[in-house]
């Protein structure tokens, strides 16, 4: 049920407990199913003051470098894996500090810390890249595409330097089902299955739609038990999608409407600036008031924009069934996930302001104003 925002500051994004429950109960029976430990990826997701609530059901975080790892540690009771394309000297030291789990992107990297990650006594792995793209039509989003970064292809691993590594990991899917983990899993076999048997962990990076309702949860755990079965691994998931999808919302408020070929309406959201996926995917978002039946054609058709300088700042193009209205308020669905983490102050936009919606209500987490956009800058 969604929930009645009239009195929320705009924009805002806005959590609901009991939908982020229900995703939690899913992902925390995969766990109970199979034994693999789930961990949060906070580059999807990183409402801290919902930690306490999610370390219930999952088992820790995962981070994308030093930031992320500290936010991990101090919000989060449970494990804390980092991973990323490069570490800087500077950093590194309190990452294995604060860390349980930290994954080198290349033997270079491996090389240049070993020494201290080894001394650290913490879990140590490299990132593999099977070079197995499932995706179509977001190479943007496929760690597996030509020249990619992300990851060691079996040319370039060196078999005979895995002292003090004890896993690999993958990441090559997003968004998807687990009929693509599968394929992956088979390329993983086929290219390093001498490596594996000689592994203690695997883990399977994120981008697994768990908590779709088209999500094939068996197939997933089919995939978890081959693992562990046969190789004697310790398997680890970390999807961040899974975890907050369809779980928040964007509240935004309509400034303006004018007209240049078609109705235009201007709202305080803009999707540069609050929901940049919408641009870089790119996507268009539900809007719970919109109408999306056979015969949209005949309702009001407009096309929402924010009020940036920026002429592409365009969400999309929607139907409704009664015109709208100067202060007429939008609610824009699964907007917890990447949304809040990637927002930004351009042209002086102000952030979205953070709501939490439980049993005893709706409150106001967060609010942002001209000292967060000053103090970004010099």
């Amino acid at each position: 049920m969604i929930y009645n925002y009239d009195n929320v500051p705009t924009p805002c994004f806005v959590v609901e407990e009991e939908l982020l429950i229900d995703n939690l109960k899913i992902l925390k029976k995969v766990i109970d199913d199979t034994g693999c430990k789930i961990l949060l990826a906070q580059k999807c997701f990183s409402m801290f003051s919902a930690y306490p609530l999610i370390s219930k059901y999952i088992s820790g975080t995962t981070a994308s470098g030093l930031y992320e790892a500290k936010l991990g540690r101090e919000y989060f009771d449970g494990e804390v894996h980092v991973y990323s394309g490069a570490y800087k000297d500077e950093d590194i030291d309190e990452i294995l500090k604060i860390s349980d789990h930290i994954v080198f992107n290349s033997f270079s990297q491996w090389d240049r810390y070993k020494e201290k990650a080894i001394k650290s006594g913490k879990k140590c792995g490299i990132r593999i890249n099977p070079e197995c793209s499932t995706q179509e039509g977001h190479a943007i989003y496929d760690p597996c595409s030509p020249f990619s970064r992300m990851g060691v292809t079996r040319e370039m691993f060196k078999i005979d330097d895995l002292e003090g590594i004890s896993g690999l990991h993958f990441h090559t899917l997003c968004e998807q089902n687990s009929d693509d983990l599968e394929k992956t899993l088979d390329a993983v076999e086929e290219k390093f299955g001498d490596v594996l048997s000689r592994m203690e962990w695997i883990n399977f990076g994120g981008g697994h739609h768990i908590t779709r309702k088209d999500y094939d949860i068996l197939k997933l755990e089919n995939c978890i038990n081959r693992m562990q079965k046969k190789y004697g691994l310790k398997v680890y998931i970390e999807p961040g999608e899974a975890v907050a999808l369809n779980a928040g919302f964007l509240v935004s408020e309509v400034l303006d409407i004018v007209h240049n070929g078609m109705d235009l309406a201007i709202l305080d959201t803009s999707a540069a600036c609050h929901m940049p996926d919408v641009l870089e995917m790119p996507y268009t978002p539900v809007i719970t008031s919109a109408y999306y039946g056979d015969d949209k054609e005949k309702y009001n058709k407009y096309r929402l924009g924010g009020p940036t300088c920026l002429a592409g700042d365009v969400i999309g193009d929607y139907y409704f069934k009664e015109p709208l209205k100067i202060g007429d308020r939008l609610v824009f669905t699964d907007m917890a996930i990447y949304s809040m983490v990637k927002t930004n102050t351009f042209n002086g936009m102000k952030l979205p302001s953070i709501a939490y919606k439980d049993q005893s209500g709706i409150k106001i987490i967060k609010e942002f104003g001209y000292d967060d956009f000053k103090n970004r800058l010099s």
